[in-house]
């Protein structure tokens, strides 16, 4: 039996719907497994994934002693999305800045997706009078990345958080400062497919049964 090539890991630091990223990706045909925030180097490098989700959380990457993504996220070459927490760490990390926000945004936002990015290739919810895509989006964030890291680029944005997503498509690391998982985004799905097929070229041949019988196969 073919043993899986296609995996996901999501780092999870502490977002109450974690859980809805692994849901979102296994429903899209992908195998993920979700593990804590400061998973071992070793671990990562054995799990070999296509391609790593760090999930949001409830803290503060301004905070010195908030958690921060291993190091070697950003060193395997595999594709890397960021979202919420997982933004705001990924900019620290790389030379970004992060700052606390005026305007805490929580509940239903509408941003511009620009820059026609591989990310959000094909997805709009409408266009404005100019022509631009627009997405219908769930924001839940004090903390916002104000200064983008180098080698990014602004691929979502409104008058409130003008970073509302970021991109540096040399290196496939991608971040947005909304949550695709949840239901509050309707596009969101579209999001997280382009992420893992479009970028991590994920096939999408994953199935549970697929998954109890290669299990049953290991402890024979």
């Amino acid at each position: 039996m073919q043993r899986l090539t296609d995996k996901i890991l999501i780092l999870d630091f502490g977002s109450q719907v974690t859980q809805l990223i692994a849901r979102r990706v296994r429903e899209a045909g992908v195998y993920c497994e979700l593990h804590p925030f400061d998973m071992a180097e070793a671990d990562i490098r054995a799990f070999k994934p296509k391609g790593i989700i760090l999930s949001g959380s409830h803290a503060s990457v301004i905070d010195a002693d908030t958690a921060r993504a291993p190091q070697i996220v950003f060193e395997l070459g595999v594709p890397v999305l960021g979202i919420c927490y997982g933004m705001q760490t990924m900019a620290a990390q790389l030379g970004g800045k992060v700052e606390s926000g005026l305007v805490r945004e929580f509940g239903y936002a509408e941003v511009r997706a620009r820059d026609h990015s591989t990310l959000f290739k094909g997805i709009q919810d409408r266009t404005n009078a100019a022509g631009h895509g627009l997405l219908d989006v769930w924001m839940s964030h004090g903390d916002k990345v104000v200064a983008l890291p180098p080698g990014f680029k602004v691929i979502a944005s409104n008058d409130t958080t003008p970073l509302a997503a970021m991109a540096d498509e040399s290196r496939h690391f991608y971040a947005v400062q909304f949550h695709p998982e949840v239901s509050h985004t309707p596009l969101g799905k579209e999001v997280l497919r382009n992420f893992l097929f479009n970028i991590c070229e994920c096939k999408g041949d994953w199935t549970s049964k697929q998954f109890i019988a290669e299990e049953v196969e290991k402890i024979r």
